[in-house]
Order: structure tokens, then sequence, then C-alpha cells
């Protein structure tokens, strides 16, 4: 799989940093501080990617966690007094510095930790991506799925059990948004092909959404 030269991934990720950082400023820390309607479909997305834990270690806890797009910390607020983050580690990235800056103020728990990154720096036991490869703009759509590929191979490099990761269903697409509206088959032979032959596709019903689990 070819690599995007780093000034091309720059030139893509620049204005939707500024769309993030335009829309903390107006909305501040709430989903639609980071573009979701309400908190009942952000939290959805949540139960259904942390679907990928088995129930044994999901009762056990102590697992590490990496979120990448973190924005404010809304999906630590949602791990934090679940059974899955007991004696567990949470580490989340982000491109935009005022999400970061936001999150780290209004989180004090010493379990939580927030990295100013495009990328994932850290080994995780599960790495989670929410929403993050939802906004293109005006990047084209071969490049941009060339990008969500590269960045879905490096996440997985860096995750010891799965990755779960959601994506905009192609059907639900609206022409002009600047939002990437994903073909499920297209990403779930990607990752059987590239990442784990155990790689599974699942509903995000009602939402036109889909999500992937990938397992070791």
């Amino acid at each position: 799989m070819s690599r995007l030269p780093d000034e091309a991934v720059r030139a893509i990720l620049a204005p939707i940093a500024s769309a993030y950082a335009r829309r903390l400023k107006r909305y501040g820390t709430s989903p639609r501080g980071v573009f979701w309607r309400h908190q009942f479909g952000q939290y959805l997305r949540f139960e259904i990617l942390l679907g990928i834990l088995s129930r044994d270690e999901a009762r056990r806890g102590g697992l590490v966690f990496g979120d990448l797009g973190c924005g404010y910390g809304a999906f630590f607020d949602f791990l934090k007094d679940r059974p899955e983050m007991r004696g567990g580690r949470y580490i989340g990235y982000d491109m935009c510095p005022g999400m970061i800056e936001a999150a780290r103020r209004r989180t004090r728990d010493p379990r939580a930790e927030f990295v100013l990154s495009r990328a994932v720096l850290d080994d995780a036991d599960y790495s989670f991506v929410s929403g993050t490869f939802n906004m293109k703009l005006e990047a084209e759509e071969a490049t941009w799925n060339g990008y969500v590929k590269e960045n879905l191979a490096a996440l997985w490099e860096r995750s010891r059990r799965g990755l779960a990761f959601n994506m905009l269903d192609l059907e639900g697409k609206l022409p002009g948004d600047g939002l990437y509206y994903a073909r499920s088959e297209d990403f779930l032979d990607f990752c059987r092909r590239e990442l784990s032959s155990r790689s599974e596709l699942v509903s995000n019903a009602p939402l036109k959404e889909w999500t992937v689990y990938v397992r070791r």
C-alpha cells in the first residue's frame, strides 16, 4: 500500500482541523462541538465500538484503550465508570490543539491521557475510531480512501488485541456536504486482506453507518 507524502497529509488535514476548532469555539464541549447531532447517537456509537470486547474482558477490565480523534474526551466520559475501564488506561489522540486543551481541562482522572497528534503513538489493547474519518472536506475521494486505509494499517500495528472503527454508509450519501461515505464491503475486504482474517462487519442501525471489528 503506497503511503501519502507528509505534505499531502498536512494539506488535506489542515482545513479539517480548522473546521473542528471553529466548531468547538461555537458549541463548546458538547456533541455538537464535534459535529454530532446529540449525545444519544454519540453514545450509541461508543456502545457498538465496545462490542468488540468479549464478556470476560469487559468484566475483568485492566485494559489499555487508544482513541484516535478523541475530541474533547467524550469517549472517556462514557468509559470512566464502566467495568471495562476498571484498573485500565485510556489514551486519546487528536490533531486539533483546542480539542486536546479542552479534554485536559475537563478531565482530571489519572487513568486518562490526551495527546496532540494525528496518529497513535503508543500500543493499546484495543484501538477505537469513532467518526474520525467522516469529514474529508475538499480531499478527493480516492485520496481520502487511501489515507483512511493507511491510518487503519498503522493503528493495527499498535493494537495488541483488536481495532474497532465506524464510518458513514455510502447509501446515505448527500452531495456536496464535505463528508466521506464509504462502501462497507471495500473496507471489510481491506481489513480481512491486509490486517486480520478475523474482521467482522456490524450494523449501526438505526444510524446510517457501519462498524468493523478487527481481532487478533
